[in-house]
């Protein structure tokens, strides 16, 4: 899992050491993410099925992409298909994807690198893996997440950010037991790249065996832990938690990770995606590519795009 990391986290700047009158989020709920195929059949964890949305809000959607070693011929993408009404975030960790929209958008991700799409008033795209990876196989593993918008920005303009591994902001905890990647949002007053329209904070932390991280957290903000592979435990009571479960917090100042002593070979450290934002709190009516606040709104979205009001497939793309 390479990512973005660096020889010496102790070289980064330091998470203040855990403050003790700032109360630690208890944990609500644990779930385990089944399985599944996207697309034109990659596999996937869906990472927040079961859930109830209100806890997720202002998020509606994750996926975590692989981890799978594809052989020569086997990468899989999607095909064009339209959004409107929400933001998409994928984060690449392994691998390579390619993506292209019909605003002239896109471009190649690979390790660390982020694509940040604001769907808005409703936009087409398409992801898949280059042609060059198709060829070869190879590791692919990342995430897509679906950011919510609020009713008064669902018809914002549709944008593009293209957020290079190399800008993120990249933190130590207290202790340097723990390597920290905001992408968005703040953490102990360092911002990540990634401009949102929802607030919200998105970090990828890698956790050595046996150390612990404590983040700050915003209180006004929901927080959610899914665990992208080790085992290690959450929350103040240390409740088990392991690849492929998503942790959601109660409230409070502050949220806790742990990772196991031991991990075993594939997985030598414990890595977590640490997500939360400011709940939006408006009814969610949701079909397919489209979030949206009423069933009419989704029946307006499904006629604009069958009438190409959504965007139409460009023959060329402008450079990345």
């Amino acid at each position: 899992m390479p990512a973005v990391t660096v020889d010496n986290p102790l070289a980064l700047p330091r998470i203040p050491d855990p403050d003790p009158t700032q109360l630690q989020r208890p944990i609500v709920s644990i779930t385990t993410a089944p399985s599944g195929l996207e697309g034109e059949g990659f596999p996937v964890r869906r990472a927040f099925a079961g859930v109830d949305l209100d806890l997720l809000d202002p998020f509606v959607h994750l996926d975590q992409m692989g981890e799978v070693e594809y052989a020569p011929g086997e990468p899989k993408g999607t095909a064009w298909h339209p959004h409107r009404g929400f933001e998409t975030v994928t984060y690449m960790i392994d691998g390579t994807f390619q993506h292209h929209d019909s605003n002239g958008g896109g471009g190649l991700i690979t390790n660390g690198d982020t694509q940040w799409m604001t769907a808005g008033a409703g936009i087409l795209h398409i992801e898949k893996p280059p042609e060059e990876l198709v060829a070869s196989g190879g590791l692919f593993h990342g995430f897509q997440l679906w950011v919510n918008l609020p009713a008064s920005m669902k018809w914002t303009a549709p944008r593009y950010q293209d957020i290079r591994g190399g800008k993120v902001a990249l933190l130590a905890s207290h202790d340097g037991g723990a390597l920290v990647r905001v992408i968005a949002g703040e953490v102990a007053s360092h911002p990540g790249p990634g401009s949102t329209h929802t607030p919200m904070a998105m970090v990828h932390a890698t956790v050595t065996p046996g150390a612990e991280l404590v983040l700050p957290w915003r209180r006004d903000f929901n927080a959610l832990a899914y665990i992208l592979n080790g085992s290690g435990s959450v929350g103040p009571q240390r409740h088990t938690i392991r690849t492929g479960q998503l942790a959601v917090y109660g409230a409070g100042d502050a949220i806790s990770v742990r990772a196991d002593a031991h991990q075993e070979s594939r997985s030598p450290n414990l890595d977590v995606l640490i997500i939360g934002g400011l709940p939006i709190r408006e009814p969610v009516a949701w079909y397919g590519p489209f979030v949206m606040n009423t069933r009419d709104e989704i029946q307006q979205a499904l006629l604009d795009y069958h009438a190409g009001r959504l965007g139409t497939v460009p023959a060329e793309h402008a450079a990345p």
